[in-house]
């Protein structure tokens, strides 16, 4: 109990976390403290980029295997399995709309590339290695839940469709194609591509992904704020078990595998996460009478600060107990 104590303390007490909650801070205390919209957006550019690339190049060192296509399927299986048992879970914990809820659960099978990066940096940080691919499966996971989520929302809203205008919408979302493209570009470059931009993606990554947390910080804070009417004790409480359920099923099938540490503490990440940019953006030309204040509030202001302070520690923990 006191070694996970001690974790706990040593991943909450890093500046990458406290910059998210400096942002969460200024955001309650109402301050006039922001970061310009390009900026953020460009930071977010950045972030795609670097992870993306490296990823490919750790491919690229390793090779592909069997344990690769087993992550990667059992990614696309969780993605595509999760929106429902969110979905059950909702309706029973809190009083959404059939809608709302299909829009909601979405979120819970998609993933938060933010809340990826970060994990990454910790273990970067404790000197733990991972399987590079994981950064592919990550990709993979972003698209199922939506189709999940939109079959859900059928049920109760006859003219809801998947048509070849969302999936294509869907395919092209931006930080899909930044992460896959990344991703290929630093597999055929591998180490020699690295290597003429290391002092780019690898030096300044800490400090970017600093600003870009407390960017988010300000973001999750104002959008608690803002949408506080919609908010209830059930859907809280979701939002924090949810995340929970996710990292010990992603747990469950990294054991299955055999992935290591590393490898296990970032596919129970991804599980345990939520989207707030890709699947907003989808719900919001799918399901346009969905609240979208409720959604986001989930995503963004409830599990994204709760996977960073408490989520993050405690997954990593039971990867270390695990393998």
């Amino acid at each position: 109990m006191e070694n996970a104590i001690a974790m706990l303390a040593n991943n909450l007490l890093v500046p990458t976390i406290l910059f998210f909650a400096l942002g969460l801070v200024a955001a309650v205390m109402r301050s006039d403290l922001s970061i310009p919209e390009g900026a953020a957006k460009v930071m977010s550019i950045y972030l795609l980029f670097a992870i993306g690339f490296k990823g490919g190049v750790s491919i690229s060192e390793s090779g592909g295997s069997g344990k690769l296509f087993a992550t990667l399927v059992a990614g696309a299986v969780l993605s595509l399995l999760m929106p429902f048992l969110a979905y059950g879970l909702l309706r029973v914990m809190t009083r959404l709309s059939q809608l709302d809820a299909a829009a909601v659960a979405g979120h819970y099978g998609s993933i938060s590339i933010v809340t990826f990066v970060t994990a990454a940096n910790l273990l970067e940080t404790q000197g733990i290695s991972s399987e590079g691919y994981i950064v592919a499966v990550a990709a993979v996971m972003e698209v199922p839940a939506i189709l999940s989520a939109l079959w859900l929302a059928a049920r109760s809203r006859p003219g809801t469709k998947l048509d070849a205008h969302l999936l294509r919408d869907i395919l092209a979302n931006g930080s899909i194609v930044l992460l896959v493209g990344a991703f290929v570009i630093g597999a055929i470059t591998g180490k020699d591509g690295l290597e003429q931009i290391d002092h780019f993606i690898i030096v300044p990554f800490t400090g970017v992904l600093c600003l870009f947390l407390l960017d988010m910080g300000l973001s999750a804070g104002r959008s608690l704020m803002e949408n506080r009417r919609d908010l209830s004790v059930g859907l809280f409480a979701f939002g924090c078990l949810m995340p929970l359920i996710g990292s010990l099923l992603g747990l469950g099938l990294s054991m299955v595998i055999g992935l290591s540490q590393g490898g296990t503490f970032l596919f129970m990440t991804l599980a345990a996460s939520a989207s707030y940019i890709a699947v907003p953006a989808a719900m919001r030309i799918a399901l346009p009478e969905a609240k979208s204040g409720v959604y986001l509030s989930a995503s963004l202001g409830i599990t994204f600060p709760f996977n960073l302070t408490l989520g993050l520690p405690l997954y990593a923990w039971l990867a270390g107990c695990a393998v």
